[in-house]
């Protein structure tokens, strides 16, 4: 079967090359990486600052405090960059994964956890692309206004799992990942968590400090420890 041929980059083709790039590739990141480049640089350098435009714009989307959660039982700990490289190794599993980790992160429960769970250079390959083009890296011709209206675009089809902007203890994180905790935390790992550290935000950050103040916590938190906002 032959793979469709794409000859512009939007937000529908973008994650039909990421698609093929999963179907060529596998888990292999170095190589799915470079079949990247060399499409992208084939397409052009227009196409291939569409597609750094677009992967950064899911990247953005996809910072929730509730997915960071998750992020940290999968990489063992998350740092800031950290989780802009586990972003990475989100979408390169696709579009299903992707939407169904941002309505319910829960879900990667059932996606194999590879790489330690982070791809930095998926975020690149477009500015690759076109500075093997141009010469020129793509920050070069940023457009922020532009760039704000995409984001806005593909926002449009992202449905956003309640409790998702809530930063979680590790005390909280078993009731709102219980599929994640269990496969990847023994009990005793998770009894160290809470004892040890369980804030592992940073609690002078204006951001959590906000979040945890005004964002509503997953129904499943709730529940469990009878929290009433």
């Amino acid at each position: 079967m032959s793979t469709p041929s794409i000859t512009e980059i939007n937000k529908d083709t973008f994650w039909e090359l990421i698609a093929q790039a999963k179907e060529h590739c596998g888990q292999d990141q170095d190589t799915y990486a470079q079949w990247l480049v060399d499409r992208l640089t084939a397409l052009g350098p227009e196409q291939a600052l569409r597609y750094d435009a677009i992967v950064h714009g899911y990247r953005e989307l996809a910072h929730k405090y509730g997915l960071w959660n998750a992020a940290s039982i999968l990489c063992d700990g998350c740092s800031d960059d950290g989780f802009m490289d586990f972003q990475g190794w989100l979408i390169a599993q696709g579009k299903e994964v992707y939407m169904a980790a941002l309505k319910d992160p829960d879900s990667l429960a059932d996606v194999p956890a590879y790489g330690g769970c982070c791809f930095e250079t998926l975020s690149y390959v477009g500015s690759y692309a076109y500075e093997k083009l141009t010469g020129h890296g793509s920050y070069t011709v940023f457009d922020h206004d532009a760039y704000q209206a995409l984001v806005e675009e593909l926002r449009k089809d992202i449905v956003y799992g309640e409790g998702i902007d809530y930063p979680y203890t590790w005390s909280e994180t078993a009731a709102y990942l219980p599929k994640l905790c269990a496969k990847h935390m023994t009990p005793e790992e998770l009894a160290w968590h809470i004892k040890c550290h369980n804030d592992t935000w940073n609690m002078f950050s204006p951001a959590v400090k906000k979040a945890r103040a005004t964002a509503q916590k997953s129904r499943k938190i709730k529940k469990d420890r009878g929290d009433t906002r």
